[in-house]
């Protein structure tokens, strides 16, 4: 089976696709503004990735979603419930945890098929 790799860097791509499945690396804002602004900056980085790969939003099997600080679950679920095409919620997990910096706030990383 071919695997393909999509925006590849020194450490990891951004995006894996074998099998029929995407998997998308932990996506992140950028390192300003609140967890609103940042969850939008991820979600479309997100959709543009799956673009890439051949797929859509409406077609992802799973999220993990890392808050810095889970009093932050309400805004960041406002800006998810208004991406996610009704119908089409994925499994779906959240958890608070340090990222790679102290400025994001939400990392998200999904699996999709194609």
């Amino acid at each position: 089976m071919d695997i393909k790799r999509i925006d590849v860097g020194p450490r990891m791509s951004q995006a894996v696709i074998h099998n029929g499945t995407v998997y998308l690396a932990g996506q992140v804002g950028e390192p300003s503004g609140d967890v609103s602004e940042q969850t939008s900056q991820v979600l479309a980085k997100i959709d543009r990735l799956l673009a890439e790969a051949g797929t859509d939003k409406t077609r992802i099997l799973s999220a993990t979603i890392w808050l810095k600080d889970m009093a932050d679950f309400g805004k960041m679920n406002a800006v998810w419930d208004g991406w996610v095409p009704a119908g089409n919620a994925p499994a779906r997990a959240t958890g608070e945890s340090a990222l790679a910096t102290p400025d994001y706030l939400v990392e998200i990383i999904v699996v999709a098929a194609l």
